[in-house]
């Protein structure tokens, strides 16, 4: 939701998000969803260790009871940084030497602890405290915040989004209001448009990548905004009494499944428990190959306990055959087993929103009217370079809703997976035909994760050949702010190439800087085509250059929309490249996610790719083995679908169109960079500095005024300020470029009205754009005409958008921080 005037409705749906977990987990703040449970628990690892400045240990402190894939997502993260991880039962801990803990509970083996006096000693000892949480389970048991705890993390897929054989679902982070310049991840918040009236903005940007780059909160970019939406409707639809409704029955059936075995003889490893039991039980391997021959998948947790998790779907018919493996003829029904003292008594979800959509018929039309305040690709086509905002087809998106992926469990035994087998092996097959690497991993759930997987599969070769001092990364200057952020994270020390006056990277400057930094060179990350919009010449020279110092080369594959087909990142001399489904292989964007970046590498990086999330010191970077698994379908129907030539026509099609706009947009605007052939590959940057100098308009001002024409503005300036980048993909036709070219020209010629004096300079339909339906209906104050302002090309009298809210001030935004529903009334 880049413009936030346009995006109203997916702004509300995170507010909403936002508020329901600050209500669940007691916290004054969360953010607007994070990748997945284990790398929202490494994010508050690192918040932890920024925001707890007076400890200076570099130990981590995590219970033994926390999921073995939270775990090594932790170790992955924890060691190129150097912080020291350290695993134990924190009943028995005094906390000593380490700035964060992270407990959770319910614990991995289902069972739910009062933490608060945990969570006082270590305050007690300076130490910061996060629990991973359950959101269902929070609905009935004490909060994290009511426990005194200072990070709550956990995911929301079971609020109505499918396991999906491990995502996407929409993470969390929440925290007390003196951390939330620290949060990772996006934050929506309420400001106010020009006449003062409520209107959703992403807030305190100034935290993330894209402005800190290398000092950034995160590299996350974008995280899961449509899991987030689900979830966020899921807690509408159902509301307070709905979904603590849900939580007794799931609740309930476990009470009763417990009470059945344990008067049967059999030992539980805890009396509280929310949905999830586990037995102690020296038969467990076998009663756990009993249930799987019945279809029954059980969890073997080590070689003397078997845990079973029950939820909403399970059936009182489940739960019988369950007992029959057991040898327990009866289900007995059981009370809760929670004691009162675990029992939360504060009050949720009591904004109005929660309570009012409790039918399909009213909450349709409440979707539909929050649809109906956004431009999205379904209204006119979205220009923003460096998104690659492209068709996403039906018949490619079909597959995510067959239960056969979509019911798939995230550790489901592997012979039970053929199907997806077999699609991630033709994936990964096409992958790397298509970038010309040797092997290729799809684990990394987004662009930002494929990033940090390549660069760490840099760092453990290096270290393979014992070059342990090897951790000087060069970046271009124009480069996306998620490469320097990866770099750190990745335990790197980022310096900056120059680029020269033609946008492409200063050589000499390269061959100055791998000079000096031979002996701790590790590698450079290169994006190509470039984030200017043309395909470098001297690509190959690069990688030359770096490989003759002993650095190994990281190309971006953020533009890959821009070579399939053409030519192979792998045959120009790259090590390693992540590849952006969500952008050239027709993932929806999703207003924010999901997105997936899986990793190619060149045969002798492949043993340092990500391995399996429940074995440790794996270098997994997310919770499950495939990422984002249930996504990955769409991409293969897309490649399946266009074969070799199809993507390869894509490819010059994207090219042609680009080069289109280029040619006739810059009749009115400046193209800033060109290759040596005078052509653009697949986007182009139109400079509005000139312009601005002779006006005072400015690109922002363009930006919104395009919003009175029906489009949503290209990408402002990134990677140069003051300009505007445009992709059309492949997907636009002649027709609607020309729509878009129109609209432009069209506000040229505004802008040539504002130079001559035409048009006042601070009072014109550029610096009060947009305009709004409200604006038409009531009196009329500005000294330009309403047709002027609402529909200066003719095209808009068949089909005109109207945005919701005036031109928004971000200023008041960030002094005035507010993250949490508005009034029902002020959202109308």
């Amino acid at each position: 939701p880049y413009q936030a005037e346009i995006s109203q409705g997916r702004l509300e749906m995170l507010l909403t998000f936002q508020q329901m977990i600050m209500d669940l987990t007691g916290m004054d703040i969360s953010n607007a969803s994070l990748l997945d449970e284990p790398t929202a628990a490494a994010e508050a690892m690192m918040m932890a260790k920024r925001a707890n400045k007076k400890n200076k240990s570099n130990r981590f402190l995590v219970d033994s009871n926390t999921h073995p894939q939270t775990i090594t997502i932790l170790q992955t993260r924890a060691k190129p940084i150097g912080i020291e991880l350290v695993v134990e039962d924190i009943q028995n801990s005094d906390f000593s030497d380490c700035f964060a803990v992270l407990m959770q509970s319910p614990g991995t083996n289902g069972e739910v602890r009062d933490l608060t006096t945990d969570i006082a000693k270590a305050k007690e000892a300076g130490v910061l405290t996060i629990v991973a949480c359950d959101i269902l389970a929070l609905t009935l048991i004490k909060t994290p915040a009511e426990m005194g705890a200072d990070i709550a993390i956990g995911n929301s897929q079971r609020f109505g989004v499918p396991m999906g054989f491990g995502g996407p679902h929409a993470a969390f982070l929440a925290t007390r209001d003196e951390f939330k310049r620290m949060v990772p991840g996006r934050i929506i918040g309420v400001s106010q448009d020009v006449h003062g009236n409520p209107a959703m903005r992403m807030s305190l940007q100034t935290r993330e990548q894209h402005i800190r780059r290398d000092k950034a909160t995160s590299n996350i970019c974008t995280a899961q905004v449509l899991l987030a939406v689900l979830a966020a409707a899921y807690g509408i639809y159902h509301g307070a009494n709905g979904l603590r409704r849900i939580a007794n029955k799931v609740h309930a059936k476990a009470s009763s499944l417990a009470k059945s075995l344990t008067q049967a003889g059999f030992e539980l490893a805890s009396e509280q428990f929310f949905d999830t039991i586990t037995l102690n039980t020296t038969d467990a391997q076998a009663l756990f190959s009993k249930a799987q021959a019945q279809n029954i998948n059980l969890r073997l947790l080590g070689d003397n306990q078997l845990t079973i998790a029950v939820d909403e779907t399970t059936t009182t018919q489940d739960l019988s055959e369950l007992l029959a493996v057991f040898s327990v003829d009866s289900l007995t029904e059981s009370e809760s087993s929670l004691t009162s003292a675990m029992l939360r008594d504060s009050d949720y979800l009591t904004h109005p929103v929660f309570s009012r959509y409790h039918s399909e018929t009213e909450m349709m039309r409440y979707l539909k009217r929050l649809e109906n305040k956004d431009i999205a690709l379904n209204h006119s086509m979205i220009a923003l370079g460096s998104c690659t905002m492209k068709l996403n087809a039906a018949t490619q998106m079909y597959p995510i809703s067959l239960p056969g992926f979509s019911s798939m469990h995230p550790y489901a035994p592997v012979d039970q997976t053929k199907g997806y087998q077999q699609l991630f092996k033709d994936l990964e097959h096409a992958l790397a035909e298509v970038t010309g690497y040797d092997a290729v991993s799809l684990q990394p759930n987004a662009g930002s994760q494929g990033e940090f997987s390549g660069l760490l599969a840099i760092h453990s070769y290096h270290e393979s050949r014992g070059d342990f001092d090897r951790n000087i990364c060069l970046i271009p200057s124009s480069a996306h702010g998620t490469n320097p952020a990866s770099a750190v994270m990745a335990g790197m020390k980022v310096v900056i190439v120059k680029c020269d006056e033609s946008g492409n990277i200063d050589i000499n400057d390269l061959k100055a800087k791998a000079e000096k930094h031979a002996d701790k060179l590790s590698a450079i990350m290169v994006t190509y085509p470039s984030t200017h919009g043309v395909f470098e010449v001297e690509i190959k020279q690069v990688c030359d250059i770096i490989h003759n110092h002993g650095g190994q080369v990281y190309l971006d594959g953020a533009n890959l929309n821009a070579m399939v087909g053409i030519t192979r990142m792998g045959e120009f001399g790259a090590d390693v490249s992540h590849i952006n489904l969500h952008k050239t292989f027709a993932i929806p964007h999703g207003g924010g996610g999901p997105g997936m970046g899986p990793i190619g590498v060149k045969a002798h990086l492949a043993e340092f790719l990500p391995g399996n999330p429940l074995e440790r010191d794996s270098n997994a970077v997310s919770a499950a083995m495939y990422g984002s698994a249930s996504i990955l379908p769409i991409s293969w129907s897309y490649i399946k679908l266009l074969g070799k030539y199809g993507m390869q026509r894509s490819t010059e099609i994207a090219i042609v169109s680009a080069n289109y706009m280029a040619n006739e947009l810059k009749a009115f605007f400046p193209i800033l960079y060109q290759g040596d052939q005078g052509f653009v590959a697949h986007e182009c940057i139109i400079d509005i500095r000139p312009l601005k100098e002779q006006s005072g308009i400015s690109e922002e001002d363009i930006a919104k005024r395009l919003m009175d024409y029906g489009f949503h503005s290209p990408t402002m300036s990134f990677p140069v300020a003051g300009t505007l980048m445009i992709e059309p993909t492949e997907s636009e036709s002649k027709r609607e470029m020309d729509r878009f070219i129109t609209a432009m020209a069209s506000i040229h010629s505004e802008i040539q009205k504002v130079i001559e004096g035409e048009w006042d300079k601070d009072n014109n339909p550029l610096k009060n754009a947009p305009h709004t339906a409200i604006e038409m209906a009531g009196e009329w104050n500005y000294p330009y005409s309403r047709e002027e302002a609402l529909y200066p090309v003719e095209s808009l009298k068949q089909s005109k958008y109207f945005p919701p809210v005036k031109r928004i001030d971000n200023v008041y935004g960030d002094r005035n921080l507010f993250c949490s529903c508005i009034s029902v009334e002020d959202f109308a």
